[in-house]
């Protein structure tokens, strides 16, 4: 789950959701339904001299359900979502950043990593913050509109090695 504002009126904040899974079985189901996934990822790292190295990278990944696996997913959504919502739990997730690691001395390194991500998911309209996903981010029981997110995250990080 990733959580942000959001304009529409009467709504708490915006939500996304995103679950991986080998398989949904369900019973009657006939069996397992296995989901279709792909991605790639890559960088490139530049040794600029002994003391500064940076690094750009990046990474997009899909996940896609059956429609029978789809059916099972969604068979309480009706209880959670405002009328007119959607439910499909395909998703797909992207990434990019670049850092740069500076090391004055050996075996001490300072690095700051920004990368920016997004969250693609195909649920739409508004649910009710009662349900138990919502309840578990100690979040409000409010009404959320379920929406695509992105983030933006500095890291910096120093270390030492003895």
């Amino acid at each position: 789950m990733m959580y942000s504002g959001t304009g529409l009126a009467g709504a708490y904040q915006s939500v996304g959701f995103a679950s991986i899974s080998d398989g949904v079985f369900g019973g009657g189901a006939g069996g397992i339904e296995t989901t279709k996934t792909w991605g790639f990822r890559g960088g490139f790292t530049h040794n600029w001299n002994p003391n500064w190295v940076s690094a750009i990278y990046g990474g997009y990944a899909q996940l896609k359900y059956s429609d029978t696996a789809k059916t099972l997913i969604c068979a309480n959504f009706a209880a959670i979502a405002s009328p007119g919502a959607t439910c499909n739990p395909d998703f797909s997730f992207g990434v990019v950043g670049v850092n740069t690691v500076w090391s004055p001395v050996k075996n001490l390194a300072f690095t700051a990593d920004l990368s920016w991500s997004r969250l693609d998911q195909k649920y739409s309209g508004t649910v009710s913050g009662a349900n138990t996903a919502v309840a578990t981010a100690a979040k409000p029981a409010a009404t959320y509109e379920l929406k695509d997110q992105n983030s933006l995250t500095l890291l910096l990080r120093a270390q030492r090695t003895f």
